[in-house]
């Protein structure tokens, strides 16, 4: 099978990052050790410190945050699964403010009669209340998508990037030219995580897990609500769930390392409801069952493999959050968070008045 190389992996690296962007070819993150290194990286030390300590939402108005997952494809709006969760806010009336258009050369990246608002960065508006979406990333913590193009007057680090490091289950997340390379080989050409990338895992993401928290907590009171719009059963859920919530979906609540069992923390663990986390497993389950309807409306086939199929690549968006029967939840939750803010104010208006 050959000696692996870390530059054999740049060519589909650097693909991913679409014009004008470019890949940074130290910001190459293929394995949990090499996530642990990134946070010593001199393009994103000075941002985990921005974004845990400096960072601040405007604070004009009634707000609501949206924590949605990173993408392979960078800038992220140009991932076929923000387009579809930006489509889904678009229709439900959320209307970007027009002060985040990206460079010309991204719209090549859209489909034919897609909205260019897709694209924009800027906060989303309706009716009085602003939405700001944010990233969550490995190993950047928090992206703000207002800081997904620019960031400190020159390219965002968000779009020069590449990290598939914390997903063992693709079978590639490992660095075998490290002298900590731990992970065995089967004759297929998959990999699997030994104790040295087991015990990183858990310090990167323990490490981001802290970020996070920071973050949210610091600015948490600038927010009606916070939603987070994360896949079940991977690391990005993991980052934010508590240890029940863990325990109920099945993820682990530890990893075995090199020196023994390591705990793995959520968000939630150190702040206590402070994400409303989903889709939630029924809503998932709910998804699953309208598409099954939708695709036999549609004349397609709709068998249970088949629809676990279509469903798994999100019926053409990646991954089953752009699914339009999933992103429904999405859009619900908002406007119920919306409803609330607005008989807040109402309430305090009344208690004024009396």
């Amino acid at each position: 099978m050959g000696t692996a190389k870390k530059k054999d992996r740049f060519a589909d690296s650097a693909a991913k990052i679409k014009p004008p962007f470019e890949i940074d070819p130290t910001m190459l993150f293929y394995s949990p050790q090499e996530n642990v290194d990134a946070f010593e990286h001199p393009r994103i030390a000075p941002y985990l410190r921005w974004i845990a300590q400096k960072w601040q939402p405007p604070t004009d108005g009634p707000r609501l945050a949206l924590i949605i997952p990173c993408t392979k494809s960078k800038p992220y709006p140009t991932s076929r699964e923000h387009r579809s969760i930006n489509r889904a806010l678009l229709r439900a009336g959320w209307v970007p403010d027009g002060t985040g258009k990206p460079p010309e050369a991204l719209y090549s990246t859209l489909d034919s009669g897609d909205d260019p608002r897709l694209l924009d960065s800027g906060a989303m508006f309706r009716n009085g209340i602003a939405l700001d979406r944010i990233v969550i990333s490995e190993p950047l913590a928090l992206v703000p998508y207002t800081h997904v193009y620019t960031w400190q007057n020159g390219p965002s680090p968000a779009s020069a990037y590449d990290d598939p490091g914390l997903f063992e289950s693709r079978g590639t997340s490992v660095s075998p030219w490290r002298d900590d390379h731990t992970a065995t080989q089967n004759a297929s050409g998959k990999w699997t995580w030994g104790p040295a990338e087991r015990e990183a895992y858990v310090q990167a993401h323990n490490t981001l897990v802290g970020f996070i928290h920071e973050t949210l907590a610091r600015v948490s009171h600038h927010y009606t609500a916070i939603g987070a719009w994360t896949s079940p059963g991977l690391t990005h859920r993991s980052f934010l769930i508590n240890s029940a919530q863990r325990r109920a979906e099945g993820l682990p609540m530890s990893r075995r390392g090199a020196s023994g069992p390591v705990t793995l923390r959520g968000v939630c663990d150190l702040a206590p409801g402070i994400v409303d986390i989903m889709p939630t497993v029924g809503q998932l389950e709910q998804a699953r069952s309208d598409l099954a309807i939708r695709l036999e409306h549609e004349g397609r086939k709709h068998s249970a493999g088949t629809v676990r199929a279509v469903y798994a690549r999100g019926d053409g968006h990646d991954t089953p959050l752009g699914l339009p029967e999933l992103l429904d939840h999405l859009t619900a939750w908002l406007d119920k968070q919306s409803r609330l803010d607005k008989q807040s104010k109402l309430d305090k208006q009344s208690t004024s008045v009396g």
